[in-house]
């Protein structure tokens, strides 16, 4: 399921360690993945994670690089997609969250950042018809994906 290529939320709630390693497979068996185009499909997705899953993605392999609020994975998804972890004050209080961002791109961190904090610090944070379709199908069990 992807409705949109623009930056995007497409889990509702904290993800566990459990759902945010079923979300980096979200797109497993796409034939865009297949064909070699799985950028268009990862690139601007984001979701939030507790402190412990950020902690715990930053000790497995070495960054690719760090910044105070953010850190970007060595491993690609993709093409120049990666994974980027931030650690983010919204509403004075701290959060993290797991974007895919194309690196090719320089301004796609500064961007995801921007989209992020701006989706959190809503005063009601209803998810939107696009929000709903994403999470639902990041919710759906392999075997249910047609």
């Amino acid at each position: 399921m992807h409705t949109s290529p623009s930056i995007r939320k497409v889990f509702e709630g904290v993800a566990t360690r459990h759902e945010m390693h079923r979300l980096f497979n979200r797109h497993r068996g796409d034939p865009a993945m297949a064909e070699g185009e799985g950028q268009r499909l990862f690139a601007g997705e984001w979701f939030e994670v507790n402190e412990r899953e950020h902690d715990y993605m930053l000790e497995i392999l070495p960054p690719l690089f760090m910044r105070a609020d953010m850190f970007a994975m060595r491993e690609f998804m993709t093409g120049s997609v990666t994974s980027i972890f931030f650690a983010l004050a919204i509403d004075g209080k701290r959060r993290w969250f797991h974007g895919y961002c194309d690196l090719s791109d320089r301004l796609s961190l500064e961007r995801m950042k921007a989209a992020i904090i701006e989706r959190e610090s809503r005063p009601v944070r209803a998810m939107t018809r696009d929000e709903r379709l994403e999470h639902i199908w990041s919710s759906t069990h392999d075997d249910y994906r047609g």
